[in-house]
């Protein structure tokens, strides 16, 4: 097959959850565990950090990267979702894996993928590991793709747990309270491995505390220490992500990384990684900003740095998948906006009509429109030098414009 016959076959033959939603969850590691058995367990041929959490563990895997790459490591990083391409996913200082690389990898064991019905996410997870083997990384930041105790990426034993922060997502799946959540965050915490948490939560933090003195793991909150470092990485919220990796870092005993990596990596993010879609600046006039902030907690600081921003008249394009709980999300939009409400082009993107007559209960005026670009482009026609877009709702919607 080619690389795109290749893609097409992992996308649309088997479950995966960025497209389909609950349905592609599977409840067991069974089948990522047969898969490493039969790819001879390369997950134990890499040290790597475990990063877990609601909002901010893309990011935090992206800092951690950049910094033991400072440090003269070659780094690993596996991360979920991609934006444009799909061998974003999986990189090597930096390094997006080479398509072809996907394609052997899909051929030589298609007859195994097929005959276990492995998920989309099961198989990319064993790729990465199975490419992070072979090129005999030092160190590997292994994302978590949802929720943690039953991820396809439970089955490493890292130096290091990090979980950013417990927030409402993924509800259908995960629970539908923040105790539940933390619960399944919680399940990539090892016997005897340090871990970092993010955030002290009052609702949540005694699971954390309780899960890490039952495995006799050592446990530190990253919101308790005073570090302040510049970074590249623009967003306000990216404080808290620089403090959980900062944290996790000065934890990281099996690594030698200097006070000057630190501060190289923290400022070279995006050079060192091509971290993309975290307030980004897309262009200066009329300002364009994306971000792709999806829930609650992630929208609320995204806003409230928005309404910093300084215009003239603000636009607003804006698209959600449809598991989305808009009753929680569209009251932090700012009313005073023009709107251009659209889909994601996925199967889960909610109508943007539909989108358009939930926002209109939430004082959110404007149209709709066909798709993610006629709405941008929409939003570029009207507004003046003086004014600023902001393109978000969805990780999908920031895909189809940067």
């Amino acid at each position: 097959m080619t690389y795109q016959q290749t893609l097409d076959w992992m996308f649309a033959q088997l479950p995966m959850y960025q497209k389909e939603g609950k349905t592609a969850f599977k409840k067991d590691l069974t089948n990522i565990v047969a898969f490493s058995k039969e790819l001879k367990h390369p997950e134990k041929k890499f040290k790597s950090i475990h990063v877990g959490g609601t909002n901010g563990k893309g990011s935090t895997s992206h800092l951690l990267a950049s910094i033991l790459q400072e440090a003269g490591y070659k780094v690993g990083l596996y991360t979920s979702p991609h934006l444009k391409s799909f061998t974003e996913r999986i990189r090597v200082d930096g390094d997006e894996i080479p398509k072809e690389n996907v394609t052997s990898f899909i051929a030589k064991h298609q007859t195994f993928l097929k005959t276990q019905q492995l998920s989309f996410f099961e198989m990319t997870v064993g790729l990465a590991f199975d490419y992070f083997a072979n090129e005999k990384v030092d160190v590997a930041i292994i994302e978590v793709g949802l929720g943690g105790r039953l991820d396809s990426t439970n089955i490493i034993t890292p130096e290091i747990a990090v979980i950013t922060n417990i927030g409402l997502d993924h509800v259908q799946i995960l629970g539908d309270t923040l105790l539940k959540i933390a619960l399944e965050k919680a399940g990539i915490i090892k016997p005897g491995i340090p871990v970092v948490v993010g955030e002290r939560q009052p609702e949540v933090e005694h699971v954390f505390l309780e899960k890490a003195k039952a495995l006799d793991a050592e446990i530190h909150f990253a919101s308790d220490t005073n570090y302040e470092y510049a970074t590249d990485l623009l967003g306000e919220y990216q404080k808290a992500n620089v403090k959980t990796a900062v944290t996790a870092i000065h934890n990281l005993d099996t690594f030698k990384v200097s006070e000057k990596a630190i501060q190289k990596g923290l400022l070279h993010v995006v050079q060192n990684t091509n971290l993309q879609g975290r307030w980004q600046i897309l262009r200066e006039v009329p300002k364009v900003i994306c971000d792709t902030a999806h829930n609650k907690e992630g929208l609320l600081t995204v806003m409230q740095q928005l309404r910093k921003e300084t215009y003239h008249k603000l636009h607003i394009v804006l698209g959600v998948v449809s598991d989305k709980a808009l009753e929680e999300i569209l009251p932090l939009f700012p009313k005073n906006a023009t709107y251009y409400f659209c889909k994601p082009n996925i199967p889960r993107g909610l109508s943007a009509e539909a989108l358009m007559q939930k926002a209109s209960k939430y004082n959110l005026k404007g149209n709709f429109f066909e798709s993610v670009q006629i709405a941008y482009q929409e939003a570029l026609t009207i507004a003046n030098q003086q004014d600023v877009i902001y393109v978000g709702g969805s990780t999908f919607v920031v895909a189809e414009i940067i």
